[in-house]
């Protein structure tokens, strides 16, 4: 373990051993506690719902199926919730082979899981933040699905398997060669529940309703952090999983754009609170070290155990790191 580290739950110890005469009253410390995976979350089609996992196979490029399809206009620039928000109201589902895809109004779209089951698709070069992508064009059926509901013409495309996206290596470290799919930048995003809850304190304090994790769209959820120490959580581990350790690296706080503003239920933000949660992060939540941008979760990639599944209730060893 490095300088300036420390490997929770060492420094979770509640109490310590008070003396008696007699055993009985003796006071024995708090078992120390371990952060705990409470949830995981998948969403295939960039930018449109998600769905809760009770377990979820780990790839290089984050959980299986994350982020495998997004949603472009014909030349092939991304659509997402920002400029779209009815997008939310896409939910997907996945079958053995395919992904079911439904909105309301709408009958349900099929797409094959696997890539090479497509038939003759068009390889298309895309872009996610100027990063270059590829994609495969899924055919003129889910485009004809697309174009309808949001009411601008779209394509959708599967991420390309022959071609790999590596992720910004000045995040990577020592882990060069990250790599992910059509997510903004990183395979994962790891957000503790106590962040959330003390949001929501904040939020109600004011008279605004609270919000649901879904706002924000984590990949893993943890219980056992306090609130906002998924921001000095430098790594997670997790022992005994399919006899593969498990080790993710937190590299970079997660930048909130407007999108937490729309709720995921409705398609479209509230309309008696239509700038919340941003106005309320904006008073505590401005990162100097990122430009005064709003942050909120931290993002990680993929150290060791790609292959293994990660499962709702695994204990997780969360390593601190404080600097020099």
């Amino acid at each position: 373990m490095g300088a300036g580290t420390v490997a929770l739950p060492i420094r979770r110890v509640a109490g310590a051993l008070q003396s008696s005469v007699n055993t009985k009253n003796r006071v024995f410390p708090t078992p120390p506690t371990m952060p705990i995976i409470s949830e995981l979350f998948v969403y295939p089609i960039k930018s449109c719902a998600g769905i809760a996992l009770n377990e979820a196979r780990l790839l290089a490029t984050g959980l299986e199926y994350d982020r495998c399809w997004m949603v472009t206009d014909p030349s092939g620039a991304m659509l997402t919730q920002r400029a779209y928000p009815r997008m939310a109201l896409i939910k997907v589902e996945l079958g053995e082979h395919e992904l079911a895809i439904r909105a309301p109004g709408m009958s349900a779209l099929r797409t094959p899981l696997d890539a090479a089951a497509l038939s003759a698709p068009q390889k298309v070069q895309t872009e996610v933040w100027g990063d270059a992508a590829y994609g495969l064009d899924t055919g003129e059926e889910s485009a004809a699905w697309f174009s309808a509901f949001l009411g601008v013409p779209s394509r959708l495309l599967r991420f390309n398997p022959e071609h790999e996206r590596i992720v910004d290596p000045d995040y990577t470290g020592s882990v060069g060669g990250a790599t992910t799919h059509f997510a903004d930048g990183f395979p994962l995003l790891v957000i503790g529940q106590a962040s959330l809850d003390d949001l929501n304190g904040r939020l109600n304090s004011k008279g605004a309703p609270s919000i649901p994790i879904d706002r924000f769209r984590p990949n893993v959820v943890l219980t056992g952090l306090d609130a906002y120490e998924e921001d000095y959580v430098e790594s997670l581990s997790v022992d005994g999983v399919e006899d593969r350790a498990v080790q993710l690296q937190l590299v970079k706080l997660c930048s909130r754009c407007p999108m937490p503003t729309i709720d995921q239920a409705k398609g479209a933000p509230d309309p008696d609170w239509p700038n919340e949660p941003t106005d309320t992060m904006s008073v505590y939540r401005a990162n100097p070290q990122r430009n005064g941008a709003l942050t909120f979760g931290n993002n990680a990639i993929v150290a060791r155990g790609a292959g293994a599944w990660l499962r709702v209730g695994q204990e997780v060893e969360a390593e601190l790191g404080f600097g020099d």
